[in-house]
């Protein structure tokens, strides 16, 4: 079973308290979409299931670094307000330039690593492993793919440890994991709030 590895920063907002069935919703916040289609549907989660299950927000970053940061996430919880592709939407539909809707949930923003650090951490062997069937490649092809794979992250100036390592496809993400770590269930993109009822409702059962 695969794992999901949680590298944060200290939580921005609330406390994260890890229960048998988790929640992790991983977002930016200049991704418009997030803000339509993912933080209404997990502040309903929580409201629903605080009290049995954990859930944290992961504030990341892949693109847009001058808007992704923690500083406008602060403004994002402290105010509502809203910055680049985010606030450019808002204003041309409603005319508005805060976030009415409070994030409910606890909120960390992603652990940000140079290049050089990344590369020379363990968190390329985890990017490889979880790789199909990487252990029963030879050993020159497993060192050819971890060269491949640092060669690769040692051209992007900043990385997101969180989304890097759990090889996310963009945002919003939505990972369900055990007490373990272990993944429970992985959603990306615009998702039905009915089904991740269903399938938290059925791991808790």
């Amino acid at each position: 079973m695969s794992k999901f590895h949680l590298n944060t920063k200290e939580l921005v907002q609330g406390e994260f308290k890890m229960h048998k069935v988790n929640v992790a919703f991983v977002f930016q916040v200049n991704c418009p979409g997030c803000f339509i289609y993912g933080i209404p549907i997990v502040n309903e989660l929580y409201s629903l299931f605080n009290n049995k299950i954990g859930f944290i927000g992961v504030a990341t970053a892949f693109e847009d670094f001058e808007y992704n940061n923690e500083a406008s996430l602060k403004l994002l919880l402290e105010s509502g307000t809203l910055v680049g592709e985010t606030l450019k939407y808002y204003r041309a539909n409603y005319g508005i330039s805060t976030y009415s809707e409070a994030l409910k949930f606890p909120v960390a923003f992603d652990s940000i690593a140079s290049s050089e650090e990344f590369i020379n951490s363990d968190k390329v062997e985890l990017i490889c492993n979880a790789i199909p069937n990487f252990e029963n490649f030879s050993e020159i092809e497993r060192k050819t793919i971890i060269q491949k794979v640092k060669s690769y992250y040692s051209e992007i100036p900043v990385i997101a440890e969180t989304f890097t390592v759990n090889q996310l496809k963009g945002t919003p993400s939505f990972i369900i994991f055990d007490d373990e770590y272990n993944i429970l269930g992985h959603y990306f993109g615009h998702q039905s709030t009915d089904v991740l009822k269903t399938k938290l409702n059925d791991l808790l059962a």
